[in-house]
């Protein structure tokens, strides 16, 4: 060891970035684990930032041709030493990073520049659109970036506030499905598996500070990383419990091998104050359940009217007949025999004490038929397994409902009980046995799990003909996750930073319409172009940072028309949604959401100008989202300060006296930003603020916060 740091400091005389480089990896060689879960940790990872103005002593890459496919040679770093224009055009000065000796000059529409991840980034946020449905809820955030980056911008707005984390991140199958530094990563490489736990373990460190210690994080893969990414997750979640769970997502089975797959999995990393409510369904054995006022919780009872296929009169002539019902009691009587096939229903049918019957009709008005026979309703009728709903006047008939066969075998089971009867009509109420208790199970079964009909489906029911996303998760798969996590908590904060369609933000809108919350989301989603559509795009001369780029990518295409079409209740086209959201909570997705979402794109900032207070209105929407994303947003302040319902700002501090009324006449503020260079009058400031406020200085605590980040991603 000591040998090997003589050496260092002999190449620190010549070459001072290389020993760092040296340093860094023989530091991390003399920490590694000498158990558990060791990988290279391929250092530096770089992104690419097309649109990003080029500036002096900027890291960038020179760009193919127009026309011209990528190289390997293209892959090399540049430093910016000057920019400069030249016969009207814009020009800069290089020197390449592996050859300082080695200098060009290159128009600047032919640079990217480059952000390696241990180097400083000042992050700003640009509006890129809204939909406001919501009234004065708190925004959902939907933001275009890259995600480790929007990980560093967030610890600066909510670091420790995070409820809920939920990501899907790639599954390294191979299959072009994930870039490292810029390249696919695809099976043939050596180093796969190392890449690819490097990239994930930066941002689980991250997220991890994200997280309060009541939180959670869930992290959903299939088997080609599973129990490496089990291992990780135990290293870098230090004092969480860490569960799996077996998630039946395409019951039809993928053949991989030998065997025909049905399942992913979901890793669940506990808080160490977490604390898990108990669940209306445990995801394996109880279906279609509620929880009541007294805290019990009983099966679903299921609609009498056949629905959906085979539900015509004439597709069972034995299931036509009608149900004697005391309309005073709501009671049913009995089923009669059937009616054959061109007999006309008597809807006026009445009995000497005035009973009256029901008809299965259809929603359409068309005659339909009921779920079971009469001689099994009677029966049914006889045990209180089935009851008498409303009257509904568009069908001219009654609603009925009664305990499917499913759930009469749990009580066989001895999985349910029986409470008590209702003294007039004799219904039983039915409870499940352990419902104080009830828990999820590790191993999960339902239906509405299946990611192809209610997740690529459903994807393209809401962005209309023309678009596609691969792979998208079950809407309902996420939010019963989402419910275990945040059903006690009505105003959570949910994360998800491997966005991709937005399933994540779908699911939240979904739980507060459920109950009345407030919940908000936070989604990442990069704006990457399939790998199949970049080719030809390339071939016509269109580059990354293009409009018709950027137009084809993920964030533009998918997530924020999928979301918007979702709150809004129509196609991008502008046409109605068809179809019905299912399961927990039915109704028709043409109604939408009354939710709020803004988007966004992440920018990149000169920490000279955001410190010489020259890019607020970049900044502004960091301070918006630290202070809960809700009310105005204060977009300017050359006035010298505003308050809006949620925090105000202050940058003449002269003005101090008329910016503390207006602090304190504002029921709900929480936050105050002094615009300060100067100690003194900063801690002037914060004596002078009410105590429930917090106090943030601007702009040392942001540029504190990135220069921190910068330093541990050194190392």
């Amino acid at each position: 060891m000591s040998r090997l740091n003589d050496l260092i400091r002999q190449v620190a005389h010549q070459d001072g970035r290389l020993a760092a480089d040296l340093r860094r990896e023989f530091d991390a060689l003399a920490d590694r684990r000498a158990f558990g879960l060791n990988f290279e940790r391929h250092t530096p990872e770089t992104v690419e930032l097309p649109g990003r103005p080029v500036r002096k002593n900027d890291k960038v890459r020179i760009l193919p041709e127009r026309g011209q496919m990528p190289k390997k040679s293209d892959e090399r770093l540049f430093k910016v030493v000057k920019a400069y224009t030249e016969a009207g055009d814009r020009w800069a000065e290089v020197e390449a990073m592996d050859d300082p000796n080695e200098k060009r000059s290159i128009a600047i529409d032919d640079l990217v520049v480059v952000a390696e991840f241990r180097d400083p980034i000042y992050p700003g946020l640009v509006t890129t659109g809204k939909v406001e449905r919501g009234g004065d809820k708190p925004f959902h955030t939907v933001i275009n970036a890259e995600n480790y980056h929007a990980l560093q911008a967030l610890l600066f707005t909510h670091r420790g506030k995070i409820d809920a984390i939920y990501i899907d991140p790639p599954y390294n199958t191979g299959a072009k499905d994930w870039k490292y530094n810029n390249d696919y990563v695809e099976k043939e490489d050596h180093y796969r598996h190392s890449k690819w736990l490097a990239f994930m373990e930066r941002r689980l460190q991250l997220a991890k500070e994200l997280l309060s210690p009541e939180g959670a994080i869930v992290l959903t893969i299939d088997e080609h990383e599973v129990h490496r990414l089990a291992l990780l997750a135990e290293q870098v979640m230090d004092g969480f419990t860490v569960q799996m769970a077996t998630l039946v997502n395409n019951p039809k089975g993928v053949t991989q091998g030998y065997l025909s797959r049905v399942e992913e999995y979901a890793l669940f990393c506990f808080g160490p104050s977490f604390q898990m409510a108990s669940a209306p369904d445990d995801l394996l054995t109880h279906k279609e359940t509620v929880q009541a006022a007294d805290g019990r919780i009983r099966p679903r009872w299921k609609g009498l009217l056949r629905s959906g296929d085979d539900s015509q009169r004439a597709d069972r002539e034995q299931m036509f007949y009608a149900v004697w019902i005391d309309p005073s009691a709501r009671k049913l009587i009995r089923a009669d025999p059937f009616l054959p096939l061109g007999t006309e229903p008597d809807f006026d049918l009445k009995d000497d004490a005035g009973n009256v019957v029901a008809w299965p009709v259809r929603k359409d008005g068309s005659l339909g038929r009921w779920g079971v026979g009469p001689d099994t309703l009677n029966r049914l009728i006889q045990d209180g397994f089935a009851a008498c709903g409303r009257y509904d006047k568009k069908r001219s008939t009654w609603s009925v409902s009664y305990l499917s066969e499913n759930v009469r075998a749990e009580m066989d089971d001895n999985l349910l009980e029986i409470l008590g009867r209702d003294p007039e009509t004799g219904v039983a109420d039915v409870v499940y046995v352990d419902a104080a208790s009830r828990r999820a199970r590790t191993v999960w079964h339902r239906s509405s799990h299946d990611a192809g009909a209610n997740g690529t489906d459903l994807v393209g029911e809401l962005l209309g003909a023309g678009r596609t996303f691969p792979f998208p998760k079950s809407l309902y798969a996420v939010e019963d996750t989402l419910r275990l996590l945040v059903s006690r908590k009505p105003e959570a904060i949910v994360l998800d930073f491997f966005a991709g369609s937005g399933t994540t933000t779908h699911a939240t809108m979904r739980l507060n319409r459920q109950d009345g919350g407030r919940r908000t989301s936070i989604s990442v989603s990069n704006n990457e172009v399939p790998s199949k559509d970049q080719s030809e795009l390339r071939r016509n001369g269109v580059r990354p940072g293009d409009a018709g780029w950027e137009s084809q990518g993920i964030f533009e295409f998918i997530t924020k028309p999928r979301l918007r079409a979702a709150v809004e209740g129509r196609t991008p086209s502008g046409q109605s949604l068809n179809g019905s959201y299912k399961f927990t909570d039915e109704f028709p997705m043409a109604e939408g959401f009354e939710e709020n979402v803004e988007f966004f794109t992440l920018t990149y900032e000169s920490g000279m100008r955001v410190a010489s207070h020259r890019e607020f209105a970049k900044i502004a929407p960091l301070l918006w989202l630290r202070a809960g994303a809700r009310g105005r947003r204060i977009g300017d302040i050359t006035t010298g300060w505003d308050v809006a319902e949620a925090y105000g700002v202050i940058a003449n501090l002269d003005l101090s006296e008329p910016f503390i009324k207006a602090v304190e006449a504002q029921d709900g503020l929480t936050h105050g930003y002094i615009i300060t260079e100067e100690d003194r009058l900063f801690e002037a400031m914060v004596r002078q603020l009410p105590a429930h406020v917090e106090p943030v200085r601007l702009y040392s605590s942001y540029l504190r916060n990135f220069e921190i980040e910068a330093a541990r991603a050194a190392r």
